[in-house]
């Protein structure tokens, strides 16, 4: 994917501020959300056992659900446990002939999944023990491990909390990060 030159980069900039300040009201005039948080995301992945290998052998998350898909029979619908009441879904379509999905809009670019500190050191090693491939952890801000699932999917797993994002509390608030604690 080509990167932008420098002068579109300087246009691009100016263009996300002036969305920020047209959009982002401050922290103490926000209206409060409709929303209670992401019940689950669904995707779709080549093989069922493949993906439960990753999901729960590697990376810890357990296996909570595995039925057929009510609206195609002879899919499995599944569910992994992210914590904070949050799913992970995961459908598989066999008999479809499905391909891996070209990177693009609509396209998910990663799930980033937030874990303690004492889990992503442990994932870390875990990685590093069985040599798969992954990148970070680290951009200056957060300690992220990124890494695909076995059909592609991009996972980050970072040590920050939920909130947390490039330093500050994206809900205004102000008490110490204590992220990394």
């Amino acid at each position: 994917m080509a990167k932008p030159d420098e002068a579109e980069q300087a246009e691009l900039a100016a263009r996300r501020a002036e969305l920020a300040a047209k959009y982002i009201a401050p922290p103490e005039s926000r209206p409060k959300t409709n929303g209670r948080g992401i019940h689950h995301a669904a995707l779709i992945c080549s093989d069922v056992e493949q993906t439960i290998s990753f999901y729960q052998g590697l990376l810890g998350f357990p296996l909570i659900e595995l039925v057929e898909n009510r609206d195609y029979p002879g899919s499995s619908h599944f569910f992994f446990d992210l914590g904070n009441d949050t799913l992970l879904g995961f459908f598989d379509f066999p008999g479809l002939g499905l391909e891996p999905a070209p990177e693009g809009y609509g396209n998910v670019q990663h799930i980033a999944i937030s874990v303690p500190p004492d889990a992503h050191a442990k994932l870390q090693a875990r990685l590093d023990e069985l040599e798969i491939p992954y990148d970070g952890p680290g951009r200056g801000i957060e300690e992220s491990i990124y890494l695909r699932d076995p059909d592609g999917i991009g996972i980050e797993l970072l040590a920050d909390k939920l909130m947390w994002f490039g330093g500050q509390w994206l809900d205004g608030r102000d008490e110490p990060p204590g992220h990394l604690a």
